[in-house]
């Protein structure tokens, strides 16, 4: 039997930018004229985080564990999802190593939000906000993300013994 050390896993999602909803990144509602849309409050950085998670736990998709066939998760808060993932990581004897993430977005402007989003992922995930790096790039006018069309996220998370 291997002895493990450490889990890793990589987590990607995208949603579409629409007017008439929110914006809420990482926890955060931030001002701007079009949200994301989807099926819970469609925020892609935490569903990517959640995707990372449950990659290194050998677990399935963020769509396996909330399907959007179930009433249950429309409009969902998705910090409430990734407490749930953090519980699967403990009863496994697992807590988040570390935590780097990366938000893809032509506008707004994410920075002034970063401490915040880092604020609210430590409390869920349980672990110093040290251990968590969010940062946000554009693409330069190229590409869905470019052309305001979406916000996409990428994470890789590290798990290890508690």
């Amino acid at each position: 039997m291997v002895k493990e050390r450490f889990r890793v896993g990589f987590g990607y999602d995208v949603h579409r930018l629409v007017e008439g909803k929110p914006l809420i990144l990482g926890g955060v509602t931030i001002p701007n004229d079009k949200g994301l849309l989807g099926y819970s409050d469609a925020d892609v950085l935490i569903h990517a985080i959640i995707d990372a998670m449950l990659g290194a736990l050998g677990k399935g998709d963020i769509g396996q564990h909330f399907p959007d066939s179930d009433p249950a998760y429309q409009g969902a808060n998705s910090l409430t999802l990734l407490k749930k993932i953090v519980g699967l990581a403990h009863d496994k004897g697992l807590t988040v190593n570390n935590l780097d993430a990366t938000i893809v977005a032509q506008k707004p402007k994410l920075s002034p939000y970063l401490n915040d989003m880092k604020e609210r992922l430590s409390t869920v995930l349980q672990v110093d906000p040290d251990l968590l790096n969010v940062k946000t790039t554009t693409t330069e006018g190229l590409g869905f993300c470019g052309r305001e069309e979406g916000v996409a996220a990428y994470a890789v998370v590290s798990l290890g013994r508690k």
